[in-house]
């Protein structure tokens, strides 16, 4: 009967975590489909290289080697023992107990084994990890926008981490000792090279309470899991799922190669024939009813895959800490940029749901409301951002996108900006004098020879 409760409980805790973590992700994907169209399905070979290098081999992680090694164990810790969760969730179904033992012989020994050590690397990066974010003074843990929930959210992930590898090794403690003493229920199956290291918190336990810990802690593991599975998609930690899409969506443009925008391109293009009869593109067969518009002004404004950027961001401010910019007290972060992109998008999102399906407005845009013009001017294109980031997101794409929006949009632009264009308008160059002129620096050089 008792076992029959349990796998009664266990299937409704998993339908539920099911359920909820299936309704978040139609969310995510709705959200992000607000985005324009781009084309990112070309060079298929190429997209899946870049995918194995750089979110499956952690390439740009180690980097930056203390933290990338720690997260490369984390890594495998997460792919790994997800193979003992699926003995966990088989044996919660169907009331077994180590149902793959029977099937691996001594390879499951083996198995278990590799997993307990790499429970315990994982336990002690996040424990390394929680004193870095928290006592130490590093630049990128302490931006202004990592203050309140981004903060606490990483923390509880971490805390969290510790715990469930704890309560692992607990788990296969008490086994290991129920499995010693012959209790029934109990296999000999496993080798527990960690967790034998508890065997003397535990041993003094009656048989009722070795039992007792083991299943409070399976549950605990188990519980656990299914909570982190409804947890994540809230969190910057979503990247787990997203930062294979998101490599493999990468631009394969080569690096500082900017688009140009179609209707701007051909408008240049015909007054740069020389021809004044030049007839223009002919239009097309359908004049939308709205034209689209410049550059972006809100999330709308942007395509899919910058939406997916913002989603997959995991926040560890590798970005702002290589851009220039930053460096020098401006008030550009990157990190801030893909943090407001993403926290707007749940915003719009969460109108067009409780609108029914229509975007009525809201009296705010990303650009002005989140995201200032001070921030946009800051950039100095260099890509610094994009080259640091550990999964290949672009924030100086959709700060540049921005920039568009504000000059061909509201004609807006720093003074230096402004000189500039009409120097280039009038003189064909950046520069305050005409092409006839601009040889006359060697006269002075040509006199004193």
């Amino acid at each position: 009967m008792a076992h029959l409760i349990g796998q009664l409980t266990f299937l409704v805790l998993l339908g539920t975590a099911g359920f909820l973590f299936a309704r978040r992700i139609g969310q995510i994907r709705r959200n992000i489909n607000l985005g324009r169209d781009v084309n990112r399905s070309d060079r298929p070979k190429e997209r899946w290289a870049v995918m194995a290098k750089v979110a499956l081999g952690q390439s740009k992680m180690v980097v930056r080697p203390v933290a990338g090694i720690m997260h490369i164990v984390i890594y495998a810790g997460f792919i790994l023992i997800n193979i003992e969760v699926l003995e966990i969730l088989i044996d919660g179904l169907f009331g077994t107990h180590r149902i793959f033992a029977p099937f691996l012989g001594g390879f499951y020994n083996f198995l278990i084994a590799t997993f307990e050590w790499l429970a315990l690397g994982v336990l002690v990066a996040c424990v390394v990890f929680l004193v870095r974010r928290n006592l130490l003074p590093i630049a990128r843990f302490r931006s202004p926008e990592m203050k309140g929930w981004p903060k606490n959210d990483a923390n509880i992930i971490l805390a969290v981490e510790v715990l469930l590898m704890f309560a692992f090794l607990t788990m296969n403690a008490a086994d290991a000792l129920a499995q010693a003493r012959g209790l029934d229920h109990y296999i000999a199956a496993g080798s527990f090279p960690v967790s034998q290291w508890l065997h003397p918190l535990y041993d003094g336990l009656s048989n009722a309470g070795i039992v007792a810990l083991e299943r409070g802690a399976w549950w605990f593991h188990i519980v656990g899991i299914l909570a982190f599975l409804v947890y994540v998609p809230y969190s910057k930690h979503f990247h787990i799922f997203l930062a294979f899409p998101n490599t493999w969506y990468s631009d394969l443009t080569p690096a500082g190669n900017m688009d140009n925008m179609a209707a701007v391109k051909k408008e240049v293009d015909l007054m740069m024939s020389g021809d004044p009869f030049a007839a223009p593109a002919a239009p097309a067969e359908e004049t939308p009813a709205e034209p689209a518009p410049f550059g972006a002004k809100d999330v709308q404004d942007l395509t899919w895959k910058q939406l997916m950027e913002a989603y997959s961001c995991t926040e560890c401010g590798r970005c702002t800490s290589s851009c220039p910019a930053n460096a020098t007290g401006k008030l550009l972060s990157p990190r801030k940029i893909m943090m407001d992109t993403r926290d707007r998008v749940e915003e719009v999102g969460k109108a067009i749901q409780a609108a029914g399906g229509q975007w009525e407005g809201d009296g705010k845009s990303l650009l002005g409301h989140y995201i200032s013009e001070e921030e946009l001017w800051a950039c100095t294109s260099c890509q610094a951002c994009v080259e640091a980031c550990p999964i290949n997101i672009s924030p100086m794409g959709i700060i540049l996108d921005m920039r568009r929006s504000l000059i061909m949009e509201d004609s807006k632009a720093p003074e230096s900006i402004t000189a500039m264009f009409n120097n280039v308008e009038n003189n064909g160059a950046p520069w305050a004098f005409p092409a006839a002129d601009r040889g006359k620096w060697t006269d002075e050089l040509s006199a004193e020879s």
